[in-house]
């Protein structure tokens, strides 16, 4: 789930999540060609863990993006934890790397972004940039739960806070992509390009099953949906004919790719497209 990838030069590396045996969620990396569309060699050990137990993350640490800040790697990563009145809690947390990328190590027990006045139920899936030494990040923000024909269904959409040093954040509230519909109700793993024009993003959204949405921005803020212009749609048959979500978009050797999952939120795995050339 949630593939992302960190540019090493010529080399790439690949970060993604799979579960364990008990349902918990573990961050693995592997190496990486786009241009072959080829993983070569995967690491052997999960390189981030679950938490201890009661911490906000001892049910599962999924990664989902990494920031190469002043010889510092930042991993920020949803943090899982079951829960009793609803299924699941998640938040954001932090782990950092001072040797390369080869090992983390928690920024703290406790998550960067939790719960607070404007984010009461739940945070998630967060995308970092940093500019002109102002970091930024979008995330997703629960928005409450309710009981939908027997069954208990999360509500979030996405939000943006700003940070000095990525490890304190600021939150005012501010919704960069809300729901489009009541229909509507999961809109998350955002991913922001940052162009001489301005802003893209790609995100998840979900009605009935998950789809790949667009959306343009002129200063990171105010947000146009375009969904129409995604680029990508499910396959008529296969791995990805039912859903497609979590998407990552980056440029490698003058094309720009994407990875994302397919059916089952990452159960029949990862996937990689290519920007088509308007020639």
């Amino acid at each position: 789930m949630v593939p992302f990838v960190e540019r090493l030069g010529s080399a790439n590396r690949l970060y993604f999540s799979s579960r364990d045996e008990h349902g918990r969620s573990v961050t693995g990396t592997a190496e990486f060609d786009p241009a072959a569309c080829r993983v070569t060699r995967y690491q052997d050990r999960p390189l981030l863990e679950p938490g201890p137990l009661g911490a906000f993350d001892d049910s599962g640490a999924m990664g989902s993006c990494l920031i190469d800040h002043q010889g510092r790697k930042y991993l920020y990563y949803i943090g899982w934890s079951r829960g009793v009145s609803v299924p699941f809690y998640t938040f954001i947390g932090c782990a950092t790397s001072e040797d390369g990328g080869q090992t983390f190590t928690r920024i703290s027990d406790a998550p960067v972004v939790e719960r607070g006045p404007h984010d009461p139920f739940l945070t998630t899936s967060p995308w970092v940039l940093v500019e002109d030494g102002l970091w930024r990040m979008w995330y997703a923000c629960g928005t409450g739960w309710n009981l939908k024909e027997g069954s208990l269904q999360h509500h979030y959409h996405v939000r943006y806070a700003e940070s000095d040093d990525g490890i304190t954040w600021r939150r005012a509230g501010h919704v960069c992509i809300d729901y489009r519909s009541d229909d509507e109700y999961a809109i998350a793993r955002p991913c922001v390009v940052k162009t001489n024009d301005g802003y893209r993003m790609w995100y998840s959204y979900r009605g009935d099953a998950y789809r790949i949405g667009y959306a343009e921005s002129a200063d990171g803020l105010e947000w146009e949906r375009k969904d129409a212009e995604a680029g990508i749609d499910v396959s008529r048959d296969g791995w990805d004919s039912e859903m497609i979500e979590y998407p990552c978009v980056f440029e490698h050797g003058g094309d720009w790719f994407m990875l994302y999952n397919g059916n089952g939120y990452g159960a029949t795995g990862i996937g990689l497209a290519v920007l088509e050339s308007d020639a």
